[in-house]
């Protein structure tokens, strides 16, 4: 029997390629019209906008064994990171194996498989699978006292600039996307406030012309996480300057524990007042604004970017060990009991770019060559021991955040055990 890979983005192309060299009899099955997953701009499952570049540089988020074009930029726009992610399902001869408009409405595990349910009405039995339908699809919608008599929206239904047209706005969030959408309301809006709840670390795109982040992989000589959070944050403070002296709050952690945000534009906007920072809101009432510090201010459209819920709704979440907010999965990938279960993708964390997501699909294709021999035994004994145990403490507010260089080596190491 085959195995399914659901979703066709990044995660699961690196499944599907890693299965297709391994000799793993595979099928791969997309939502959407086309392979891409986020970067389908315009697709119903994407949250891409149309100012949407990579937030990592290219070098550092292709895939190992398909640079992009040397002629793209150093952080190309979606369309262009659409077209590498096809490039490379050609390369590796993958769309034969991609049925496309086809969801996944229903799985169940049966003693001989798992049994699949389309959105075409048909079904099959498969050996096993591999969710890879990534997890920005479900908006995480705040819920906030009383009635706001504008327009309200959450960061997934954006797509263009022109809906901020000399409109009141305020932006809510301080994440990447967050940040993006600031900069392009300024340009548009007739004013520009920005809710924040807490702080993070700003890192600029470029640094003495190169991509900043390049130096990061250096892979002969790997500081420990603290220690390189410690000595980045202290060029930060030079580069770029504390976060505090825009008005924006102060950081309550390292800068490697949690993704930091790679804009620069919008410190800049901050310090020319094109933006105001604002506290938390507090409640609506008609077109005013209540923030927790008692003021209030009237708005035109408030912009939700407060990120995604994981869920994946056809599955029972028990099959995936899971611990709110995310399934708890030794090494992000694999649930407790032997079923031919496994996540692929499922991770944040700076600087591991999509050859992160190769490796957990190396990983998870070894498994199963080696799943009955010792080497999987072993893999399979560390898997139900961490399962078992509690959630790492350095897993982020999300519960799936890894440090880049560290995830890396040990899927470099499981790959080798299990050869």
């Amino acid at each position: 029997m085959k195995h399914l890979i659901i979703g066709a983005g990044p995660a699961g192309l690196a499944a599907a390629k890693a299965f297709k060299q391994a000799g793993i009899a595979f099928e791969v099955v997309e939502a959407q019209a086309d392979i891409g997953g986020q970067w389908l701009y315009g697709g119903p499952a994407s949250a891409v906008y149309a100012s949407t570049h990579l937030i990592s540089s290219k070098g550092t988020t292709a895939f190992a064994d398909l640079a992009m074009d040397e002629n793209l930029p150093a952080y190309p726009r979606h369309d262009q990171v659409q077209s590498y992610l096809r490039a490379f399902a050609r390369h590796f001869d993958l769309y034969p194996q991609i049925r496309l408009n086809t969801e996944v409405r229903s799985v169940s595990r049966q003693r001989d498989g798992w049994q699949v349910s389309f959105s075409d009405g048909s079904s099959a039995l498969y050996a096993g699978l591999v969710i890879a339908n990534g997890h920005l699809s479900d908006p995480n919608i705040p819920a906030i006292p009383g009635q706001f008599s504008g327009q309200l929206l959450h960061s997934k239904a954006y797509k263009t600039a022109d809906i901020f047209d000399g409109k009141r706005v305020l932006i809510v969030g301080a994440g990447n996307t967050g940040c993006d959408i600031v900069v392009d309301a300024v340009h548009r809006a007739k004013s520009v406030a920005w809710s924040l709840r807490g702080g993070n670390h700003f890192v600029p795109k470029f640094f003495a012309g190169r991509p900043a982040d390049a130096g990061n992989h250096n892979k002969r000589f790997v500081l420990p996480r603290p220690l390189r959070s410690l000595l980045h944050e202290a060029v930060l403070r030079i580069l770029v300057g504390p976060p505090e002296r825009f008005g924006l709050p102060k950081p309550k952690h390292r800068l490697y524990d949690r993704t930091p945000i790679v804009n620069s534009l919008v410190l800049q906007h901050l310090g020319q007042g094109d933006v105001h920072v604002r506290k938390p809101i507090e409640r609506f009432a008609g077109e005013l604004v209540f923030f927790q510090d008692g003021s209030a201010e009237a708005f035109d459209l408030v912009l939700l970017a407060t990120g995604y819920r994981i869920s994946f709704p056809f599955i029972d979440t028990a099959l995936l060990n899971w611990r709110e907010p995310a399934p708890h999965l030794h090494l992000n990938i694999f649930p407790p009991g032997d079923t031919g279960l496994y996540v692929c993708g499922l991770l944040e964390g700076a600087g591991i770019g999509w050859q992160g997501r190769m490796l957990q699909a190396e990983a998870i294709a070894a498994y199963i060559a080696a799943r009955d021999k010792p080497a999987g035994a072993a893999l399979r004994r560390q898997i139900e021991k961490f399962c078992a145990g509690p959630r790492p403490q350095d897993a982020g507010e999300h519960g799936i955040f890894v440090d880049f260089h560290a995830y890396r080596r040990r899927l470099g190491k499981v790959i080798a055990g299990l050869q």
